[in-house]
């Protein structure tokens, strides 16, 4: 496995994963509360659709079905998204 593979990996299991898993847990507390708005169940569904393809990226990583090239592209979307979301001073 490629050292961006890895880096890619290790990104989505350790960083991105836990997060998206987090944030979509407090969103369905909300549902639990019946507080949810319908932006909060567009926000769930949206949120359960990219851990989704987080988890797709982990598969296609172990399977090798991405090139150097698609897992690079997509750690730099990684990376951007996490530093957006460190900017804005949210962990989500």
């Amino acid at each position: 496995m490629t050292q961006i593979k890895i880096d890619l990996k290790n990104v989505v299991e350790k960083k991105m994963l836990p997060e998206v898993e987090s944030y979509t847990e407090d969103l369905h507390k909300l549902l639990e509360d019946d507080t949810a708005s319908s932006e909060d169940i567009h926000v769930i569904k949206e949120m359960e659709s990219f851990m989704v393809e987080l988890q797709n990226i982990v598969e296609a990583i172990e399977t090798d079905k991405i090139s150097d090239i698609q897992a690079e592209e997509v750690y730099g979307n990684m990376m951007d998204l996490i530093s957006e979301s460190e900017s804005e001073g949210t962990h989500h």
